[in-house]
């Protein structure tokens, strides 16, 4: 059976979806059981036109999460979303800069979460390893751009005040 790009990217999300993935061969092994003929290069564009991010899974060290999908998915999904506020340290201003910084390896996966939901205040964010900037648009007061990522991670209500 022929199976096209759509239809492994549907079957990649609902893998990603339905257990701990922790990384690319693993992903990559389970397309192969359920049908799908791919490299892992093609897999690696799938996962990046996904968006999908590996982010910090308590023991379990790391797992792949669809930011996209996180709010729409439940308690369990909330958790992970509470999991990574846990790694925020602070919240700095400057005119319509702001920059978040996190612990080691939290920054991209908070960004994919901000990202995956986007908000009107925002330009765009950029993320290294523990520090995300967030470009506001003009005239955007701090008070608003808080309150959008309280929406976005409402754990985040207890980190920033």
């Amino acid at each position: 059976m022929v199976r096209n790009k759509r239809h492994r990217q549907e079957m990649a999300r609902e893998l990603i979806l339905s257990g701990r993935i922790g990384s690319q061969e693993e992903l990559l092994a389970l397309l192969h059981e359920k049908g799908f003929a791919c490299t892992q290069a093609t897999l690696s564009r799938d996962l990046h036109e996904l968006k999908a991010v590996r982010v910090p899974d308590g023991s379990h060290g790391y797992v792949y999460q669809i930011p996209g999908d996180v709010l729409l998915l439940g308690s369990n999904e909330q958790l992970r979303i509470n999991y990574l506020v846990d790694g925020f340290r602070d919240l700095q201003f400057s005119g319509n800069l702001a920059v978040i910084r996190t612990l080691p390896g939290y920054a991209s996966s908070i960004a994919a979460v901000i990202d995956g939901n986007p908000r009107p205040s925002l330009l765009g964010t950029i993320a290294g390893d523990d520090t995300i900037l967030l470009i506001l648009k003009e005239g955007i007061t701090r008070n608003t751009l808080i309150g959008e990522l309280v929406e976005t991670m409402p754990y985040l209500k207890t980190k920033i005040g």
